[in-house]
């Protein structure tokens, strides 16, 4: 697959909308996709989790520090003012929320999900499938910006 089709990008944009709103309150605005050009990761905090069947992917939900706190504090129901390892699992639970209900609406492709893993700070690299042409979706929030990036490829 040169690049993705809108049948397999709709539902994570569903996805980060409906769980941002029903897991931390959070209106979310959709920016239009852009094909993803650098292999790092847009934000400075990212839940990676891969997908197999089908077809292979790799899914990331890229956020800011703020809105990474913010979201860990409203679903901890704790007050986060640092990135540790509690607002580190709680972006893990986001990305795996985020994966799973897109990957409900992909029924077609029989996908797994990896266990996401969650990664800090600048300069990370991240891998896409090597026939994949991956694309960022960014979104705002009123506690700071994220996107997710996406490559897949049709085995």
């Amino acid at each position: 697959m040169s690049g993705l089709r809108v049948e397999i990008i709709n539902p994570f944009i569903t996805a980060v909308l409906h769980t941002f709103d029903t897991m931390v309150q959070c209106k979310v605005e959709r920016s239009a996709p852009v094909l993803k050009t650098n292999p790092q990761p847009l934000y400075p905090v990212s839940g990676i989790i891969g997908l197999t069947g089908q077809a292979t992917g790799t899914v990331v939900v890229t956020m800011s520090t703020s809105l990474a706190l913010r979201s860990a504090s409203v679903m901890l129901m704790a007050e986060y003012t640092a990135i540790d390892a509690d607002v580190l699992d709680a972006v893990g639970e986001l990305t795996n929320i985020i994966a799973g209900h897109a990957k409900a609406q992909l029924e077609e492709y029989h996908l797994s999900l990896s266990m996401p893993n969650v990664i800090e700070g600048a300069g990370a690299i991240i891998h896409f499938p090597e026939r994949s042409r991956p694309i960022t979706i960014p979104f705002n929030t009123e506690w700071g910006p994220l996107a997710v990036e996406l490559g897949f490829a049709e085995k």
